[in-house]
C-alpha cells in the first residue's frame, strides 16, 4: 500500500493526471449549493477555498487532476415538483460554468471533453439522478437532453412506477414495459443509461434492452462489499459485450463491509429516536453524534477503494472501469480521499499495485470518453431509423 505521504509516488500520480485527468461520474455540488445557500453562488464561491463547507472548489479540482466532471442535477425522489427542481439544478450548473469560464467548459459530446482537456479546462457535463425527474414523460426526457443532460440514473433510492431501486422493495420486477421504452428513447437521444442505484433486476433488464453502452456513475463491487447499491459480478461480466463502464464510488458505506453494518445500526438508532436516518437537523445530529461517540465509525481508506477496482478489473476488464466519487453527496469519505483533491492518492495506490500507465489512462479518461462517443454513434443510427417515442405508462403498463 502506498503511503499518503510518499512524495515520489504522489508526484508520479500527479504527473500522470496532468496527461490523463480524471473523468468523475458523479458530484453533487449543485444539490449542496441548493441546500446550503439556495444557489447563492457568491456565498459559496468555488473560486475560493470552500473546504469548511464543501468537498469541491476549483483549486481542489485542479489539485485532484480532474479533467471532466459529470455534475449531478439530482433532486430528492419525494420532493414535490421534481421536474422544476431538476431545471433549477441544471440552471445552477450553467451559472457555475458562466461564472468560471477560465476553469470550466460546458461539454455535450466526447469531442467537447477532448477540447476542454486540450484547453486546460474542466469539461462540465450533467447527469440527472433518478427517473422521477422526467415525471413519466418521454417529452420531458428529451427536454432534459436538449438542456445538456447526458445521463440519467434510472432510479434513486426509491422505486418509480417503471423501475425498481436497489434500496426499495421490488415492485416492477426490474423494468416495466414503459421502463424499457425509456431506455430505448435514451439510446435514440444519445443519453447514457446510468444503472447506479437500481436493483440488480433493473440492471439486467436495461442491459437486455440497451443497444448503447451503459454506465454506473457511482457504484462499486458487491462481491467486495455486500451492499445492494453495488454491482453483482454477473452484471460486471456483461459489461464487455455491452461496452459500458462501471465507475467506482468512494462512499464508505458502499465500499467497506464494516461501514455497511455500522450504518445499518446507526440508521436503526435514528429511527428508534423518531428521526429519519438521513435527517440532518441539529436535533437529529445530536442523536447521531452520540451514537458515533459510543460506537466509533469504521474508516475506509484509499486501499479499500483500490480493492474494489482490482476486483472489477478482474471481472469486467480494465476497458470497463471509471471513477465516480460522489463528492458533496456523502457526509463521510475514505481516509486519503477526503475531497476532490484526493484522486492522486488513489492513482498512487494503483501504481504501487502494478497498474500500468495504459490501464490507468483507460480508468481515468479514455473509457469514459469512449462510452459517450459510442452513445453518440448509436444515437445517429437510431435517429436514422425512427423518430421520437410518445409512449406513456398508461399505454404500455396498463
Amino acid at each position: 500500500m502506498v503511503s499518503l505521504t510518499d512524495t515520489p509516488s504522489l508526484d508520479g500520480a500527479r504527473a500522470f493526471l496532468a496527461e490523463f485527468p480524471v473523468v468523475d461520474g458523479h458530484n453533487d455540488l449543485p444539490w449542496a449549493l441548493r441546500e446550503q445557500v439556495r444557489y447563492d453562488l457568491g456565498a459559496r464561491d468555488i473560486a475560493q477555498d470552500q473546504s469548511a463547507h464543501l468537498h469541491t472548489d476549483l483549486a481542489r479540482l485542479r489539485a485532484g487532476g480532474v479533467g471532466a466532471q459529470y455534475w449531478s442535477v439530482y433532486v430528492r425522489s419525494d420532493l414535490p415538483g421534481a421536474v422544476t427542481a431538476t431545471l433549477e439544478q441544471i440552471d445552477c450548473v450553467r451559472q457555475l460554468i458562466e461564472r468560471h469560464p477560465a476553469d470550466l467548459r460546458a461539454a455535450l459530446t466526447a469531442a467537447d471533453m477532448e477540447a476542454a482537456r486540450a484547453e486546460g479546462r474542466i469539461a462540465s457535463l450533467m447527469g440527472a439522478e433518478g427517473g422521477h425527474s422526467i415525471d413519466n414523460s418521454l417529452a420531458t426526457l428529451r427536454g432534459l437532453y436538449e438542456l445538456g443532460v447526458r445521463y440519467m440514473t434510472l432510479t434513486h433510492n426509491d422505486n418509480i412506477a417503471w423501475a425498481d431501486s436497489a434500496t426499495d422493495e421490488p415492485a416492477a420486477g426490474g423494468l416495466s414495459p414503459f421502463g424499457h421504452e425509456v431506455v430505448r428513447e435514451m439510446n435514440r437521444l444519445g443519453m447514457l443509461v446510468d444503472l447506479s442505484h437500481v436493483a440488480a433486476t433493473t440492471m439486467r433488464d436495461a442491459l437486455d434492452t440497451s443497444v448503447a453502452p451503459v454506465i454506473f456513475s457511482h457504484s462499486s463491487a458487491r462481491a467486495v462489499c455486500d451492499h445492494p447499491r453495488n454491482i453483482p459480478d454477473d452484471v460486471l461480466e456483461r459489461l464487455p459485450a455491452n461496452g459500458g463502464v462501471a465507475m467506482v464510488t468512494f462512499v464508505p458505506k458502499f465500499v467497506l463491509q464494516a461501514a455497511v453494518d455500522w450504518t445499518a445500526a446507526a440508521d436503526e438508532n435514528m429511527r428508534a429516536h423518531g428521526f429519519h436516518p438521513l435527517d440532518s437537523t441539529a436535533e437529529a445530529m445530536k442523536v447521531h453524534h452520540a451514537f458515533e461517540e459510543s460506537r466509533p465509525r469504521p474508516v475506509a481508506t484509499v486501499s479499500t477503494v483500490a480493492d474494489h477496482l482490482d476486483h472489477m478489473r478482474e471481472v469486467a476488464g480494465v476497458d470497463h472501469l471509471g471513477i465516480g466519487g460522489d463528492y458533496d453527496g456523502t457526509p463521510f469519505t475514505p481516509e486519503g480521499l477526503g475531497d476532490v483533491s484526493g484522486y492522486p492518492n488513489l492513482i498512487a495506490e494503483l501504481l504501487d499495485r502494478g497498474w500500468s500507465r495504459a490501464d490507468l489512462a483507460k480508468l481515468t479518461w479514455q473509457n469514459s470518453v469512449r462510452v459517450l462517443s459510442a452513445a453518440e454513434d448509436v444515437a445517429r443510427d437510431e435517429q436514422s431509423r425512427r423518430g421520437p417515442s410518445n409512449a406513456t405508462p398508461e399505454q404500455l403498463d396498463g
